[in-house]
């Protein structure tokens, strides 16, 4: 695949992700400013489009990051993870102030700029394990959620 269609395809990803993902975020003004764990991401983890300034897309990595802009937030159920989703939050009970959503049924790397604190299993079927190195630390079952205990710095998702 040449470098163009690459970016192209990044930058179509990109705009689905954007337009299907919730909550939607209007698209930043000229003067707005990326919020800092969405730059700290995009500068740890390669391969990142900025979408506005509180939502990001790796599509070759299937990931996405959004910083909430209610930073208030309370507990969340597993709907607000999109359908064949895994969704890792920053607080507890699926709180916070941002969600890293993975899109495919993997491995996954969580960036060490993320502090994983929860996380939800949207699919329908199979399970998810959080881990700190070989250690797992969380095993969530499909349609569930649960906390994670000592931070995680990957996922491992089974069919």
């Amino acid at each position: 695949m040449t470098r163009a269609t690459s970016a192209l395809l990044a930058g179509l990803v990109g705009i689905l992700l954007a337009m299907t993902s919730a909550p939607a975020f209007a698209a930043p003004s000229d003067d707005a400013e990326p919020d800092p764990q969405i730059t700290a991401m995009l500068e740890e983890v390669p391969g990142g489009v900025l979408i506005d300034s509180r939502h990001a897309v790796w599509p070759e990595l299937a990931m996405e990051l959004t910083v909430h802009a209610d930073k208030g937030r309370s507990a969340r159920s597993v709907g607000s993870c999109a359908t064949n989703s895994i969704c890792v939050y920053n607080g507890l009970s699926l709180g916070g102030t941002s969600t890293l959503t993975f899109g495919t049924c993997g491995n996954h790397t969580i960036p060490s700029t993320f502090s994983a604190k929860s996380l939800a299993n949207a699919r329908t079927s199979g399970y998810v394990q959080a881990r700190n190195a070989s250690a797992v630390v969380a095993t969530v079952y499909a349609g569930n959620w649960a906390n994670i205990s000592g931070g995680a710095t990957s996922l491992r998702c089974y069919l």
